[in-house]
């Protein structure tokens, strides 16, 4: 159940992109995102045109390609190992140089391992893809943002609010491009509940997600771990704040129920619950109630294809400054807001234990 008002509001940076965990720690104080409806407005616009462009079939002919690194090579690097090599639009502008592993395997598929040290100081290598565990995200955009690479990395980019601002702040100083992944954006799912939901008022809804359990020392605290629930949550109906978040745990059964009670600008509440379980199934479950009408659970809306190839094709065209500074900005308000929320939520529920 939703209870017990704690008020946590996403600050404003007076200057966007700080520069130190000091100054982040003081933005905490500061004023409640004051331009986010608008922001939030134009990145809709963007993630439709993105849905219109996904093909990338009207780039133009590759004057160059950049050199590219796969940082990890699980599900995600696979994936990502395997859309490089592919003929596809975007793949022709990228070049696959080779891939970083902890584990010694030599090559995957033809492609050759190469060592972290040699990613990093190689001119021939422009990019790299982070698809490691979360936990390492931090430390790899870092390292490759000061080596003066780009960067596409999987979500959430960090396990900070404050970490991530800084890692912008990075890339802003060094000129780079550092994009990260939301695949669940660019799904069928989401593409449908965004056109049910736009132009109606909310009353109230939930949204419950449950799967396998999850070490949070490799993929963070459960707030982290599903943002791109969160990131539904934000994308379809603004801002958010922080009503109550509570965690239920029982290690010994690997068992896990988070339950976050979050408010939009309007006031409507929003439950947001991630349970997790051995033997638990990978589902979502979601009830928004409208003044016109309600949507309860999800249809089968189709086949989610290619949609790390589509995430692939966004990142090429921000190599490429395909996208207005105004886009790119509302992006990266929503991302950091999700970002703050999540440790927002951490903090309440580890303050309760």
């Amino acid at each position: 159940m939703c209870a017990g008002q704690v008020g946590s509001r996403d600050p404003l940076s007076k200057q966007e992109g700080g520069t130190g965990r000091e100054e982040g720690e003081e933005l905490l104080k500061t004023s409640y995102f004051q331009h986010t409806a608008q922001l939030l407005q134009k990145e809709t616009k963007m993630n439709a045109e993105w849905k219109g462009c996904l093909s990338v079939t009207e780039l133009q002919a590759p004057e160059r390609r950049f050199g590219v690194v796969v940082v990890g090579v699980g599900r995600a690097g696979s994936v990502r190992i395997r859309d490089l090599r592919n003929t596809h639009a975007s793949s022709a502008y990228l070049n696959l140089i080779g891939f970083v592993s902890r584990r010694e395997l030599g090559s995957a598929d033809g492609v050759p391992q190469i060592s972290l040290e040699d990613a990093l100081s190689s001119q021939e290598v422009e990019v790299a893809y982070i698809c490691s565990e979360s936990s390492s995200h931090e430390d790899y955009i870092r390292q490759f943002l000061n080596a003066g690479k780009h960067v596409l990395v999987e979500y959430p980019m960090t396990l900070s609010w404050v970490a991530a601002k800084e890692l912008w702040a990075l890339a802003e100083q060094k000129g780079k491009v550092l994009h990260e992944e939301h695949v669940e954006l660019l799904m069928e799912e989401f593409a449908f509940l965004k056109k049910e939901v736009v132009g109606k008022d909310l009353l109230k809804g939930s949204l419950l997600f449950t799967a396998g359990p999850l070490e949070e020392e490799r993929f963070g605290f459960p707030a982290f771990s599903g943002i791109s629930r969160l990131t539904w949550l934000v994308s379809l109906f603004g801002e958010l704040s922080l009503v109550s978040a509570t965690l239920e745990e029982r290690k010994e059964d690997q068992y896990m129920k988070m339950t976050v009670c979050l408010e939009t600008e309007h006031k409507s509440p929003l439950t947001w619950i991630e349970e997790k379980a051995p033997g638990l199934k990978r589902n979502r479950h979601l009830s928004f109630h409208f003044k016109s009408g309600s949507l309860e659970n999800m249809p089968n809306v189709g086949v989610n294809k290619n949609i790390f190839l589509k995430d692939q094709n966004i990142f090429v065209q921000k190599l490429l400054g395909q996208f207005s500074e105004e886009e790119l900005a509302a992006e990266k308000k929503r991302i950091l807001h999700c970002l703050w929320l999540a440790g927002e939520i951490q903090k309440h529920c580890r303050s309760k234990k």
